[in-house]
Formats: structure tokens, sequence, C-alpha cells
């Protein structure tokens, strides 16, 4: 019997989950990447050297390939790639048209505010004669960012009108088109949904309660779950959640969408029509729910109805290291920290010789602990404790 075939895109480090999972299942997989040294092609049965925001060179590949689903995992663009090639070949996936919203912020915002789900106000800025003819009419504080990347690159807060052509400036320079949005800054406690989207039901997994560095970039430094909000705050989320995916028009797959609980009530950041990254989807969930969301996503790719039953009811969280600025001389202690309690991993993504820089964006980041236990607040402590057996000399 032949093996069923997946088509991965991407084989960095973000992808490893889904090709291990998908060689757990008993798949044929392979994937593409323009960097011909990706660490997950060695773990894969075939490699295509192909960027994967090349829309016409993933459509040629899947032709050849034939696969039975095609996915990616954490990284937003390649959604677009993917959402031609499944449409080309009659696979399960998303639209180009949602492909779009999902991926451009102003067309993202723009889908929100038609289907009157709750967002900021806002403006976007396509070229400095806008700049120019708009910026009189903001009102500050503000938030500038990309509408095409993700990561908090290019994000930052706008405090007075003294602060905006270097913040457009900043902006612009992380963005792929050249445009930038402008948006209500908006305050009070960030969550994300954690949805799978099966035949256009929406399933609310899990509900995500973020820890970020706060004005002016709000990189997110920490993740526990189950949200503590509760009641009819919880409801009104995953209300939110709920609507956010129809208007973009998800109607099958997963997604991650951010939004701030206001004193108004949830108000949307944005949506991504793939798995959270920073492991809230591939560590997070399936520790504080059972839930294996990467199967549950290769499974609607092929076609297969997936297991979305909750089977653990406990806590997850995930705390970055903060390190002062220097040169990293020395590591220690990782073992330590990874005989405490309820320590499930231990990552990092910067390594002796590397400088540790301000964090401006989740690439500053050192690296990461994940902890599960009874709660959220118990895994938050667990992930404190043991991050203080590691230790960084810095020079």
């Amino acid at each position: 019997m032949m093996k069923r075939k997946l088509l991965i895109i991407g084989a960095s480090i973000l992808q490893l989950p889904a090709i291990t999972k998908a060689k757990e299942m008993g798949l044929e997989v392979a994937v593409t990447d323009f960097n011909p040294e990706a660490i997950g092609i060695p773990y894969a049965d075939k490699y295509f050297n192909a960027s994967t925001i090349d829309i016409e060179a993933i459509v040629r590949i899947a032709e050849e390939y034939q696969p039975d689903g095609i996915i990616t995992l954490a990284t937003d663009m390649p959604m677009r790639s993917i959402a031609a090639a499944t449409s080309k070949l009659g696979l399960v996936g998303i639209t180009f048209d949602t492909a779009l919203k999902s991926t451009d912020k102003a067309e993202m915002i723009k889908a929100f505010h038609s289907a009157g789900v709750p967002a900021p106000w806002y403006y976007i800025i396509t070229n400095e004669a806008v700049f120019n003819e708009k910026f009189a009419e903001f009102t500050f504080p503000c938030i500038m960012k990309p509408t095409d990347n993700s990561g908090s690159r290019g994000v930052t807060l706008v405090k007075s009108v003294d602060e905006l052509v270097d913040a457009y400036k900043y902006s612009r320079e992380q963005s792929r088109n050249g445009s930038v949005i402008v948006e209500e800054y908006l305050q009070g406690h960030e969550v994300s949904a954690e949805v799978i989207v099966y035949k256009s039901k929406v399933h609310i997994l899990q509900v995500t309660d973020k820890l970020t560095t706060g004005a002016p970039n709000f990189v997110e430094m920490g993740h526990s779950q189950p949200s503590l909000f509760i009641g009819e705050t919880l409801d009104r989320i995953h209300d939110v959640a709920t609507k956010a995916c129809v208007a973009v028009g998800i109607e099958n797959g997963p997604a991650h969408v951010e939004m701030m609980v206001t004193e108004c009530g949830p108000k949307m950041i944005e949506l991504g029509a793939r798995m959270g990254g920073d492991c809230i989807a591939t560590h997070l969930v399936p520790l504080s729910t059972g839930i294996d969301m990467i199967k549950a996503t290769i499974d609607i790719a092929l076609g297969n109805e997936p297991d979305l039953e909750q089977k653990l009811y406990c806590g997850s969280a995930i705390r970055y290291f903060d390190l002062p600025l220097g040169t990293i001389k020395s590591i220690t202690g990782e073992y330590d920290a990874m005989n405490e309690e309820g320590v499930c991993a231990i990552m990092f993504t910067k390594h002796v010789g590397d400088n540790v820089t301000s964090i401006h964006s989740s690439l500053d980041r050192v690296g990461m602990i994940i902890c599960q236990a009874k709660s959220a607040e118990a895994a938050i402590t667990q992930c404190i404790k043991a991050k203080k057996k590691v230790k960084f000399e810095i020079e």
C-alpha cells in the first residue's frame, strides 16, 4: 500500500514538529525551503529547493509531487503559496482570499470592521504621500506596524506627533510592500485563542494569557494556559475569536487569534490562519488539553476528521530568559533546571559567542523554559523557579 504524501512548506526549526509528527503518522513527507541547509531537510523523505513565498514555484512543486495535503506551521506568508497550491490540486485548505485577509493586516482589519468584529480604528498608509495627507488625523498614543510582517517586527507605540516620522520609517523598513497601518492603541490584557476550524465549525481549544515587554515593541516574553479569565469575559473572548475566523473566511484548518481584553471587552489585534508560534500550539496546547494540534492540522489537510476531544485539564506555561546586554560567554545549569518538577523543555535561540541585544522583536530573545503543572499559576511559578537554575555569563 502506497503511503499518503504530505508537503510541508518550509523546513526550518518551526516546521520540525510537523515533519516528525507526519513521519510518526506513517506519511511520506516532502519539504520546500530556499535554504538547502535547513534543519528539517534530513528528517524528510524529499526536498525541493524553493522559497516558501514563491507562489508559482510552490504550485509547480505541488503539481509535480502530487501530495495528499499541504501545510505549514506558525508562519504567515507561506499561507498564500499553500492556498494557491491546494486550490490548484483540489485539496483541503483556505482560499487565496482568506490567505490574503489573514496575512495582510490592512485587508484583515477591513474584514473585521465589515463583519462587525470588535477591532481598533485604523488608517492604512501605502506611501509617503498618504502619510503626509493623513497624519494630522491620528490621535495619540497609537500603534504603527507593517501590514505584512509578524513576530512584533516593525511594531511600535507612537506617543506623540514628534515620534511619527521615525516610527513610520521603522515600520516601513520592516514591510515587504512598504505599507504600514496606524491603529488605536489598545490597553488591557493580551490573550490569544488557539483554534481549529473543521467544516466551518470553529473549535476554541484553549485561550492563552500573554506577557509582553510592553511599549514600545510589545514582544511576547511569556505565555500560559488556560487563561485566568473566566465566565462572561471568557465567553466574549470565544465569541470574538469565532467571529474573526468567520470574517476572514477560514473553513478548514488552524487559527491563532490575538486580542486585547480592554475595559470595553475583547478587541481584535490580529489573526493568523495557522497554528500559533512560540511553542503555543506545538507544546502548550497539548500540555494543557491533551489535544495534538499538529496531528489535527495534518488530518484536516488530508481530508480526515481531527480528534479535538480534550483529554487533560492542566496548566502550561512558557517564560523567556531576560538577560543583560553583552556577549554570552557560558551557559550552565540547564540540566539542573530540567530536573525541576514540571519542566518539559528548555530551548535556546542564542548560544555561547552570540550577542544579547535589546529586545525589539521575537528574533532578539535568547531562549525559553516550558512547564506543565496542575494550574496556569503553578506552571508559571515552575518556569520562574527553573529559570533561576540557568546561569548565563555575559561579558
